[in-house]
């Protein structure tokens, strides 16, 4: 039976976990600060001082943004039970299929959820090459959804780039080219059967797609 892939908290966050966030959620809870809020988690000096150790300390420049996020939402998730839900093929694509709503849905716990490997691809930045979706860290906000995707992990690498996006999910069931939501984009795309993230909007609907498929369903009181 094949070992489940690491997930980026796997990679990073292990140690860090164990031994600094107790005493992050301590210093939390003693300022009454909610820990969702990226203003006031940056506030509290225990967190500060863990970004300080993730953080290299030369050529980070805007990458501390990204360092920031993944912490935090590193955090949230450990915070919540460290919940992983790794998808298949087939329940992969039955999530790309699903129509979106203008919904938020109910509250729900950070997870990962995390998706076959090289299904999903998405171009970070514009001109640089496309890179595989592991997975994305989704968390409930006030407009929709927080969601952190990591890109780009595999064994040769040292390191992943992440891409975080929020807001509320799309209502249009398709591209502004007519193209359907997440069709490929890479060329040869559709014959191997691969898919795309365009964007930040089609980030933040596929987090809330899984965020929908992991939800527990609701029963009446």
């Amino acid at each position: 039976m094949t070992a489940p892939r690491p997930t980026p908290f796997d990679l990073v966050f292990d140690v860090i976990a164990r031994d600094r966030f107790p005493e992050v959620r301590a210093s939390l809870e003693s300022s009454s600060a909610d820990p969702a809020n990226r203003d006031a988690f940056l506030l509290d000096r225990h967190v500060v001082q863990v970004l300080r150790d993730l953080v290299p300390d030369e050529g980070v420049g805007e990458a501390v943004d990204q360092h920031v996020a993944l912490l935090h939402n590193a955090y949230l998730f450990w915070k919540d039970g460290q919940r992983v839900i790794r998808l298949n093929r087939k329940d992969t694509e039955s999530l790309l299929a699903t129509a979106p709503s203008n919904g938020t849905g109910a509250s729900f716990d950070t997870v990962y959820v995390q998706f076959p490997e090289r299904t999903l691809w998405a171009q970070i930045n514009e001109g640089a090459p496309h890179e595989p979706l592991d997975g994305v860290f989704v968390s409930p906000i006030r407009e929709g959804y927080r969601v952190l995707g990591i890109f780009g992990m595999h064994p040769d690498r040292i390191g992943f780039s992440v891409a975080e996006v929020s807001g509320a999910r799309l209502a249009p069931r398709q591209r502004p080219d007519g193209t359907p939501l997440f069709a490929p984009l890479l060329p040869g795309g559709a014959a191997a059967n691969l898919y795309s993230v365009d964007g930040a909007p089609e980030l933040v609907e596929l987090g809330a797609r899984a965020a929908d498929a992991v939800r527990p369903p609701e029963t009446d009181s």
